[in-house]
């Protein structure tokens, strides 16, 4: 049975509202529609300081990066809170039909707030001054519970995780809390990706009726439809990879050790890790660069090199001249598998990576077998 089929008739979602979730300017009244994600969650988003209609008409969400966001907020061309505001609004608006969001930080406004001040007096923190953020709901957030997509951890009340402080000290603004394939889909053998006893499930923006991949469902649908500008997802094995895919935004499993895991709900000591999720490189960089560092309180982080940098963003144009790339050659079974339009966008993007200077080395991957014994 599809997952969409275990939901009340009133809540299955029309195909035609897939386009428009993910990719609509910001237009919308700020009084639009409830904020009732799938499921039991209810979204409480907070008044948008009555002004009647989103204070930034025409803002381009899903095509600015967080370099062009900054350059606007150091011009006064626009507010954190104005930004925080917009944010709002598409969660109110577009988070009935898509359930990526558990909960709103009630307090979400006034961090802003303190970011435009912080900035005034030219005291910006970091990177991620006045950018608002989704943490997946396994990251534990000071002031709102942190559920795993469990109704069992509704009442809980932690501290912040260190990589939710890391975010806020570097001026990040938390928006509130994605849903979740439930217990990071660490649950049983026929789990459904992308729902949680809490939020219900998680649609593909793009087809509401489609698998948006888990366990980080929410992460990845939540920036894909720009209900913020970036998202932290974690992974175990695919959980931030596989719904990047699915939901058409980048994703990235650091090196395991390179991010904290102090404060999110665990379930291998050799796989988990936390990880940026953007609709841009440059923003994935960003964040990893926030996320990096030791924790005393998680020995993996002690093995991070001492001379690595984190400064990700500080992309060398020429990075791939003189660089071999592995390419999947798929054998003449695995090909039958794949459309043509899937095989023109991978040829594409090869000649892309060729065009940038690399060498493109066709493999083949062994052991297939065997991985999937190991799954």
């Amino acid at each position: 049975m599809r997952a969409d089929q275990h939901r009340p008739r009133h809540l299955r979602r029309p195909l035609a509202v897939a386009a428009a979730a993910a990719a609509t300017a910001l237009l919308l009244p700020a009084s639009a529609v409830s904020a009732t994600p799938p499921g039991s969650a209810q979204v409480a988003v907070p008044d948008l300081v009555g002004s009647g209609s989103v204070p930034v008409r025409g803002l381009d969400l899903d095509a600015l990066t967080i370099p062009e966001l900054q350059q606007r907020m150091d011009a006064g061309q626009l507010s954190a809170v104005d930004l925080t505001r917009a944010y709002l609004a598409r969660i109110d608006a577009l988070n009935g039909e898509l359930g990526a969001v558990l909960s709103v930080n009630p307090h979400a406004l006034d961090d802003a707030a303190a970011s435009d001040a912080a900035r005034q007096r030219q005291q910006g923190r970091g990177p991620l001054e006045g950018i608002p953020v989704l943490l997946k709901d396994n990251v534990d957030t000071e002031a709102m519970p942190t559920t795993a997509g469990s109704r069992a951890l509704l009442g809980s009340e932690p501290d912040d995780a260190t990589i939710t402080r890391r975010l806020r000290e570097a001026g990040a603004v938390v928006l509130g809390k994605a849903n979740l394939s439930e217990w990071a889909n660490f649950r049983g053998a026929a789990s459904t990706s992308g729902w949680s006893g809490v939020g219900g499930q998680t649609a593909n923006p793009y087809v509401l009726d489609r698998n948006p991949c888990g366990s980080s469902s929410g992460s990845a649908a939540g920036v894909a439809a720009s209900l913020a500008q970036v998202a932290i997802g974690t992974e175990t094995d695919g959980s931030i990879v596989c719904p990047a895919g699915a939901n058409g935004v980048v994703g990235l499993k650091p090196t395991l050790g390179l991010v904290s895991r102090t404060g999110i709900v665990p379930i291998s000591a050799e796989q988990d890790t936390a990880g940026p999720m953007a609709r841009h490189a440059v923003d994935a960089a960003l964040v990893l660069g926030v996320l990096a560092g030791t924790d005393d309180s998680d020995a993996a982080t002690a093995e991070i090199p001492a001379d690595l940098g984190t400064d990700f963003a500080d992309l060398d144009l020429d990075a791939l001249q003189g660089a071999r790339i592995g390419v999947w050659t798929l054998t003449p079974e695995q090909s039958a598998a794949v459309d043509d339009q899937t095989e023109a966008v991978f040829a594409a993007a090869v000649k892309q990576v060729e065009a940038a200077g690399a060498t493109a080395v066709p493999v083949q991957l062994a052991y297939q077998d065997e991985i999937g014994a190991g799954e």
